[in-house]
């Protein structure tokens, strides 16, 4: 090779690679290359936690035995001793290796060993000259061979997409990465605490549906062999839901995944989590209530505050504004008048002009709607609920017994973008048929995310189901939302992507 060649990146971890089999291969003449009897006593947080502060002298005469694993992030060979930081699911805590406590044989394979290998050592706590908490080691394993190097100390993993495929190798590397997918975790605990402490009951739906419903969208098609049928990904668990109210189930939620076969985007995913709760004798109101109190009930738990931060903007939980969809049309378009906003031909004409797509459905409602999206939406920045949605473009929903053309249902936006969908369920039998067979005419008319008519979800309703009240919320976005991430796949663990 000249002199002024370099070898590439790939070149390089090739042949690092190759040199780790290497090592690996001359560990299994050893004897066993995987080895599973370690058995650690204590997590490095936990140590952190309880010891990390004492006093040299204090901790030395307490002389605590110890037996810690984990992934050694750093290493600093110092001829007969060597210091390495291990990281294990909690935290990160240093060793100390040398020759006179476990051989010098020992400590020469401890030196041959690479940052990314998973490494255990058992022995006594002590504090350093410069104050870290350390284990000195009186025996140190190699656990697992890493043949891959790990990104550059310094450099991290910074490419975004790399994050999002090799999720793995972003919760190695990221701090960040590794708390927000424990605020996730602690969003939905708390979430379904509150929901067993208001006397829900938690049940799991069919993911696989003869016929897909409970929402507009298109759905994923597959195909089951044994029955010769197709099958649809499901893209909600609404009318499986009610189903069980019917059954007597008067307050059922269930947490879990929708599919839709959508387009991607920073708050779309085509596999998504939603929490859906269904509540007898209760309406929209009360569901509004609810959902207030289960996304402040989170924020306390992750953000300690109602009054968050999202991008760099305040947010305040405290509050939840009520907004019809004309309301909060004109509200950021004072321009408009009452005249041209129940004229369908303007409206009309104001959606093309701001870019949008007209809706599929006919009525003054279906306009309104496609205009607050171009229009509204994206302003409604503090929690707004907007309520009071037009017939024909709520097909669950109970319409107003007060106004008929429009229905009992909300959708809760923030920071501008949808979070939640609610409504007092439509339980008449008879109108819940007229409107499926509406949303029959649209799909035949080449709306592919209008509904299927499903008849045994009308059967359902004739033997009577309850008042009800019913809601779905967003948990990725919601997620998004109180852990302040920029986009639906930051908080998914493993987001659609196209393949490499």
């Amino acid at each position: 090779m000249a002199e002024h060649e370099q070898t590439s990146p790939i070149q390089d971890e090739n042949q690092i690679i190759a040199e780790r089999r290497l090592k690996l291969k001359a560990i299994r003449e050893k004897g066993i290359a995987f080895p599973n009897d370690f058995k650690r006593s204590h997590f490095a947080k936990d140590l952190q936690d309880k010891h990390g502060s004492k006093e040299r002298e204090a901790l030395e005469g307490e002389k605590i035995e110890v037996a810690v694993v984990g992934r050694m992030m750093l290493k600093r060979v110092m001829g007969k001793a060597s210091f390495a930081t291990l990281q294990d699911n909690s935290g990160r805590i240093q060793i100390f290796v040398s020759d006179s406590e476990v051989s010098s044989e020992t400590h020469d394979e401890f030196k041959r060993w690479d940052m990314g290998d998973i490494v255990a050592a058992r022995g006594t706590l002590f504090i350093t000259k410069t104050g870290e908490l350390t284990v000195h080691a009186t025996e140190v394993r190699l656990i697992v061979k890493s043949l891959r190097p790990l990104p550059e100390k310094f450099k991290g993993l910074t490419d975004q997409e790399q994050k999002y495929r090799q999720r793995y190798l972003d919760l190695i590397m990221n701090e960040d990465s590794r708390d927000l997918f424990k605020k996730r975790s602690v969003i939905l605990q708390s979430i379904r605490a509150h929901m067993i402490d208001e006397g829900y009951l938690e049940v799991e739906t069919p993911m696989m549906q003869v016929i897909p419903g409970g929402a507009s969208a298109k759905p994923f098609v597959t195909h089951h062999n044994a029955l010769d049928l197709p099958l649809y990904l499901r893209i909600s668990p609404e009318l499986y839901l009610k189903r069980l109210v019917v059954g007597g189930f008067e307050r059922v939620f269930e947490i879990n995944r929708n599919f839709r076969n959508e387009g991607m985007s920073t708050r779309h995913n085509p596999e998504f989590t939603m929490m859906e709760f269904y509540e007898s004798y209760a309406d929209y109101n009360r569901m509004m209530e609810m959902t207030e109190e289960i996304i402040q009930k989170a924020a306390m738990k992750v953000c300690g505050s109602l009054e968050i931060s999202y991008q760099g903007k305040p947010v305040d939980l405290r509050k939840f504004d009520r907004l019809t969809m004309v309301q909060a049309i004109k509200k950021y378009n004072p321009q408009y008048t009452e005249e041209q906003l129940n004229d369908e031909a303007w409206v009309g004409a104001e959606i093309k002009r701001l870019g949008g797509k007209l809706p599929m459905s006919a009525g003054l409602g279906s306009l309104h709607l496609a205009l607050f999206e171009e229009c509204a939406e994206g302003q409604l920045w503090n929690p707004t609920f907007i309520i009071d949605y037009p017939v024909e473009v709520s097909p669950l929903a109970r319409a107003s017994d007060s106004n008929p053309g429009i229905t009992e249902r909300f959708e809760l936006f923030a920071t501008g973008r949808e979070l939640a969908n609610g409504y007092s369920e439509l339980n008449d039998p008879e109108d819940q048929a007229e409107r499926f067979l509406a949303q029959v005419k649209q799909k035949e008319a080449g709306d592919d995310e209008a509904m299927f008519y499903d008849a045994d979800y009308v059967r359902a309703l004739e033997y009577g189901m309850t008042p009800t009240g019913g809601c779905g919320i967003g948990m990725d976005r919601l997620v998004m939302l109180l852990a302040d991430a920029a986009s639906i796949r930051d908080v998914i663990l493993f987001p659609q992507m196209r393949p490499e």
